[in-house]
């Protein structure tokens, strides 16, 4: 397993632009308004000072005559006190507003978030790692099928061909803990895969581990213990995608026997089986709302099911099998295949948005070229940042043109071997891929 630093052109934190009028500016000027503001009644009083000079209060020269050099002091102490109070004030006052706006913008990100309109433009602030920054990890027995990472990117799990499953501290790449897997015929006495594990989720509060295997089963595990909390049964061939919908605990999974089943894990309970596709099913990925998006391998269909509506729509574009898919956002898709094309799609279009064909070029001697074929994808959510991965030597990573209409490269990260899984931090700030001598 590779795990990939990308780094940021900016080197502090990446501040947020606010989309209403109170941004930094503004308040500089909102400060600079008052300042002018106080300033002007001193002018305007030293003004009618000099107009009418007789004005004075009686005896206000002779109310400090007696007074001593320390009492001066004291007294410009207390002056200078109060106007820090006046200040402060004022400033809490700024704060409140800004604290209003912030809970504002928040509340506009998230409907944005649900419409699928919220983007954040990071491309622009992405250079490719240093050849020193790339972390390799090395446990498993068996070539890397799947991973995930943890919501507040402190671990990632990887599950492997010797079936089992090992969990990483990002910071120092330690295993933290292995869940071993078991021999074939030892189903009964062993706790944990004795197949091939193919896929996990964690769900998005980190309550729930969920780990699929060649053997049809899916495993339930407590990510901070790593014990096992329950076992599904009830497809009938390998399960092959996980995704949890964020926000909830409910599971959706896919599996070779052409079916999506949902779950509710914290009640340990089976909802329903969604049936369509033609083909064995080799992805599924899900965000907020009460859908999820599949790959159907090579009936060349991508699927968005709607649950609640019980209905689907069918997406066609590719011209091999569709091995993998990620949503960038609610409304935007990536996807690759094995003819070597990398497609965006909205799921309010049945084509793709665009297509880029051998993505990762071709090997073959001429006149009998194969194209390299897409093996994982990965998006920075709600983002313009896309990856692939194959097994040409590279790691390619995209940026989304404007409206989802283009895919341009953005640079390449060498790495030998199958790419079968690649996943972005929450933050961006790196890419961790799980890399095999072998296709998952």
């Amino acid at each position: 397993m590779s795990g990939l630093f990308i780094k940021k052109k900016s080197v502090g934190p990446v501040r947020r632009r606010r989309t209403q009028g109170n941004d930094s500016e503004g308040t500089s000027q909102k400060v600079r308004k008052k300042n002018g503001a106080h300033l002007r009644e001193e002018i305007e009083s030293d003004s009618d000072t000099e107009r009418a000079p007789t004005r004075k209060k009686p005896n206000e020269d002779e109310e400090y005559l007696e007074e001593t050099a320390q009492e001066k002091k004291l007294r410009l102490a207390k002056e200078y006190l109060q106007q820090l109070q006046e200040q402060e004030a004022e400033r809490k006052e700024d704060e409140e507003e800004e604290d209003q706006d912030v809970i504002g913008n928040r509340l506009q990100e998230d409907v944005l978030e649900q419409r699928g309109k919220l983007q954040r433009p990071l491309a622009k602030e992405l250079l490719p790692p240093d050849p020193t920054e790339i972390r390799l990890l090395r446990g498993h027995q068996g070539p890397i099928t799947c991973l995930v990472i943890s919501p507040d990117d402190s671990y990632v799990f990887t599950g492997s061909k010797d079936c089992s499953i090992i969990k990483w501290s990002i910071c120092d790449g330690k295993k933290m803990h292995k869940i071993p897997g078991g021999r074939k015929g030892s189903e009964s006495t062993h706790v944990g895969h004795t197949a091939h594990v193919l896929c996990m989720a964690l769900s998005s509060d980190g309550k729930y581990l969920a780990s699929g295997d060649r053997n049809k089963l899916i495993f339930i595990w407590d990510p901070l213990t790593c014990q096992n909390l329950h076992k599904f049964q009830g497809h009938r061939d390998a399960v092959s995608g996980l995704s949890f919908q964020n926000g909830t605990h409910q599971l959706f999974s896919v599996s070779h026997d052409r079916s999506v089943k949902v779950w509710n894990v914290a009640e340990n309970a089976f909802i329903e089986t969604l049936f369509g596709h033609q083909d064995v099913i080799t992805g599924v990925d899900s965000l907020s709302r009460e859908r999820c998006v599949t790959v159907g391998g090579r009936d060349g269909t991508m699927r968005v099911w709607k649950i609640v509506e019980e209905t689907q729509l069918v997406f066609s574009g590719h011209e091999g099998s569709i091995d993998c898919v990620r949503l960038i956002n609610e409304e935007h898709v990536v996807t690759g295949a094995d003819d070597g094309s990398l497609a965006l799609w909205t799921v309010s279009k049945k084509k793709p948005l665009t297509q880029v064909k051998r993505a990762h070029g071709f090997y073959g001697d001429a006149g009998l070229e194969q194209p390299y074929w897409i093996s994982s994808v990965a998006a920075a959510l709600n983002s313009d940042v896309v990856a692939s991965g194959s097994h040409d030597g590279y790691i390619h990573v995209w940026r989304c043109g404007e409206g989802f209409r283009s895919l341009n490269p953005l640079f390449t990260v060498p790495l030998v071997g199958f790419v079968n899984s690649l996943q972005f931090s929450s933050s961006a700030d790196f890419l961790v891929a799980g890399v095999g001598q072998e296709h998952r």
